[in-house]
């Protein structure tokens, strides 16, 4: 049983690594310089209403988060008995 979760935790750190890292930086860079805002993009997604890839992104994370608290507390747990 120890194994299962410490193999699930693995799973899930890696994971969530990949998953933060896929993630845009919020710093609007050089356009920064021109008094852009970091919302000005040209892209297709940061103009569509509803459900954007950012939105999807943070929704995943916090998703993960959750697992990642989860199979750590099981862990802690596990290795108490």
């Amino acid at each position: 049983m120890n194994t299962l979760f410490i193999v699930l935790h693995i799973v899930v750190c890696l994971l969530l690594v990949f998953i933060v890292l896929a993630q845009e930086g919020k710093d609007p860079g050089m356009r920064g310089i021109q008094g852009a805002s970091s919302d000005m993009g040209d892209s297709f997604f940061k103009r569509a209403g509803g459900t954007t890839k950012e939105k999807m992104q943070v929704k995943l994370t916090a998703t993960v988060s959750i697992l990642f608290l989860i199979t750590t507390l099981v862990l802690v747990i596990l290795s108490a008995s």
